[in-house]
Parts: C-alpha cells; sequence; structure tokens
C-alpha cells in the first residue's frame, strides 16, 4: 500500500489552525518538543496525548512554567487553564506496551535521551515498521538506560542535532571536567555553568558530588539556582530510586531573595542556573554579573542554538548585549560538548545500521541543515541504505 507523507510547514504557534491534529505524541519533556500543546488545545485539539509517566510528570512543572514566563506578553499564547486541559486528555504508557489504533500498533521504546524519554515505533499491516526517534541519548549515562537497539525497521524519521560531529569520549569528558572546575575555584572566581533543569542539572550534580567526595576537588559552594531545576532533581529522586544528589556544599536556591546572597559570597563558587542556552532564567542575571569579571569562568555543557546568547558567548563574541546593557566578556569561557544529552555522528550512524538490511528510506531531521545532509550522506555512504536530508513541505511516499 503506498502511503503518501507530506512533511508540514514548520509548526509555529501561529499557523495550528491550518494544521489538522488527531493524536499526539510526545516523545520526551523538553519544553522544544512539548511547548505548543497546550496551544493547540487553545485551538480546539481534543484527541489524546501519550508519553510515558516520567514525561508527563516532568511537564506539568515545565508548562506551568511556561505559563509564567510568558504571562508578561501582550498576548500570552495560552494560559493555565489551557496546560490544565492539555494534561486531562493526556494519557501514559509504559515502555514496551502496545497501543492498538485502527490496526496499527504503537509503543514507546527508551531513547535515553531524558528520564521518560522514548522513541515511537509504527507497526502497520503485513509487518511494516516505522520509527521516529524523537531526540536519542548520549549513551552510556549515569542516569539513563542505554538507547535501545532497534532492528528490522522499513522507516525511519531520525534526529540529527549532532549529525555532523562527535563529542569527546567519557573519559575525556570527565578530565576536562575536573580541570576545568579546578582551575576556575583556582582562579578564586566563579564559576558559572548555564543548564537544562531536565537532566544536564542532575549529571552536573552527579559529577560535582563524586569531585568533592572523592576530593578531587577543593570545598567550594555550589549552587542550585533554579526553582524549576530543583523540583525536577526531586522527581529525578522519586522516580529514580537510589538517586541522591544532595553533597554538603550544595545550596538549593529556590527563593529569589536567597539568590541575589550570592552575589554577596566572596570567593570561588559554582552556579548552576537556567537556561541552558542562556536565553532566560536566573542564569542571564548571573552573566550580567561576573562575565566582565577576569577571574569569573563560564562553561558551556551542552548545545547552544543559533541566535542564542549562549552561541554568541560560545564564538567568542568579546561584546554581547543583555537586556539593553552592552557587557564586555572578560570571564573565560570553556566549552564541553560531552556532556550533551544527544548522540552523536557515530552513534547516530551505528543507531541505524541496526536496521540497514531492511531500510527502504531513512528521513534525516531535526538538525540544523548542514547536520541534516551530513548526517544523510554518511548513511549512504556507509550503510548503503537510501536517506535523505527532509525538506519542509515536500511529500515523499512510503509502501506500507
Amino acid at each position: 500500500m503506498a502511503v503518501l507523507v507530506r512533511l508540514p510547514e514548520p509548526i509555529f504557534f501561529w499557523n495550528l489552525k491550518k494544521i489538522k491534529f488527531l493524536l499526539t505524541f510526545a516523545t520526551h519533556a523538553h519544553i522544544d518538543h512539548i511547548g505548543l500543546i497546550p496551544k493547540l488545545y487553545r485551538e480546539g485539539f481534543r484527541g489524546d496525548i501519550y508519553s510515558t509517566r516520567a514525561t508527563k510528570s516532568i511537564a506539568e512543572f515545565l508548562l506551568a512554567d511556561a505559563v509564567k514566563i510568558n504571562a508578561d506578553d501582550a498576548e500570552p499564547i495560552y494560559g493555565a487553564d489551557d496546560v490544565l486541559g492539555c494534561l486531562s486528555l493526556w494519557k501514559t504508557l509504559e515502555y514496551h506496551q502496545k497501543l492498538e489504533l485502527n490496526g496499527i500498533k504503537v509503543e514507546f521504546l527508551n531513547a535515553g535521551h531524558i528520564l521518560g524519554s522514548a522513541m515511537a515505533q509504527f507497526s502497520f499491516p503485513l509487518d511494516r515498521k516505522m520509527l521516529f526517534t524523537g531526540d536519542l541519548g548520549n549513551s552510556p549515562s549515569p542516569l539513563l538506560p542505554d538507547v535501545e537497539k532497534v532492528g528490522g525497521l522499513d522507516y525511519l524519521l531520525m534526529e540529527s542535532v549532532y549529525g555532523d560531529r562527535n563529542h569527546e569520549s567519557k573519559e575525556e569528558r570527565d578530565r576536562e571536567f575536573e580541570r576545568v572546575v579546578r582551575e576556575a575555584i583556582g582562579r578564586k572566581g566563579t564559576l558559572l555553568i548555564p543548564a537544562f533543569s531536565l537532566e544536564r542539572t542532575q549529571v552536573l550534580l552527579t559529577k560535582l558530588k563524586a569531585l568533592l567526595e572523592e576530593k578531587k576537588i577543593p570545598s567550594v559552594p555550589v549552587y542550585l539556582d533554579s526553582p524549576l531545576a530543583i523540583r525536577i532533581t526531586e522527581i529525578y529522586e522519586r522516580v529514580k530510586e537510589g538517586n541522591d544528589f544532595n553533597f554538603q556544599e550544595l545550596h538549593e536556591t529556590a527563593k529569589i531573595a536567597d539568590s541575589r546572597e550570592i552575589a554577596e559570597v566572596r570567593g570561588a563558587k559554582i552556579i548552576i542556573a537556567g537556561s541552558g542556552m542562556s536565553t532566560a532564567g536566573r542564569i542571564v542575571g548571573h552573566e550580567e554579573m561576573y562575565l566582565p569579571d577576569p577571574r569569573a569562568t563560564i562553561l558551556l555543557a551542552g548545545y547552544q542554538a543559533q541566535g542564542t546568547l549562549g552561541r554568541e558567548i560560545e564564538e567568542g563574541l568579546r561584546s554581547i548585549t543583555i537586556g539593553e546593557k552592552k557587557i564586555i566578556v572578560r570571564a573565560k569561557v570553556e566549552k564541553i560538548s560531552g556532556f550533551s544529552s544527544h548522540a552523536d555522528s557515530n552513534a547516530l550512524v551505528g543507531f541505524a545500521s541496526e536496521s540497514a538490511k531492511t531500510l527502504k528510506k531513512v528521513f534525516v531531521a531535526m538538525g540544523e541543515p548542514k547536520s541534516q545532509i551530513f548526517l544523510a550522506q554518511r548513511l549512504r555512504d556507509e550503510l548503503g541504505v537510501d536517506a535523505v536530508a527532509t525538506e519542509k513541505g515536500k511529500s515523499y511516499e512510503l509502501d506500507l
């Protein structure tokens, strides 16, 4: 059976009315993947929403936080009632629990990206299979199972955020992290770490706890200055029993008054705050204060998208703008890509190779164009599969 699949134009809050949604599958709780679901509800969507249980638990916090962030906008794209409405439609599936929809079976497989992350596998009649990877994890991770291997696929739609480059090894990453922290403390300055509240913060806390307990770095105060990250860390501790992120040097500053007092602490200190790309959150205020300080260090421990303040810092701009204020960057800028929760180019090729003998086509998406094109070429060259970098609005025919 030939099925014509058309990739829609980019989905933004202003064009949701143009697109008819019957069901929604949330692969994980990062806000760039779930952030428009309440807007979808506002526009009349009343279908089922499916995710893992952990994804729904985290989404409740992240979507409520998004409402607060957007509250000052002249026309917020959705409100608290829309969040509650979409949560009322939200159902959960366990990994490998099969859902049957008009003869098509759907199941979630572990993507190893963040807590609750999943790939969605669709099984059609005649034993045809299609997989949507969502975001694939950077396995192994200290907090998550490895990305599941999946074979026997006919069609694969996969991400490509790091499709054109590889991370340093985990061992090299950990050595670099220890070096950066030790040198920052030695400068008697502040170490700023912009971090995503979900997964990145918990991994960083795990690494810092180990370094301090093993006395590989001096004892200095560590501030987790993000109410959202504090709440999500509590979810991690609840869902993944046995994970304890607390240590003597850790201070959780949920209240704004406590956050302001951090500036009064003299000497070396470490501040972890959101957002991970410095687009919002308390990290922006800390950057305004500490980036002009030559004793300070900022560690970029993840992907910085084009157009973000984090990308400007990563690219070495010596003058940036925060709000309406020009900031001269005198702090030392460090970058470690190995903390990314995305699979790198080699891992992506390895993942696709599990189905190399059966794949009819691979659709490479969810990355910057150069990453998509590079990965698609690697898949063609190394696996001999038909791989295409997807284009918005283009139609593809699938034999299902």
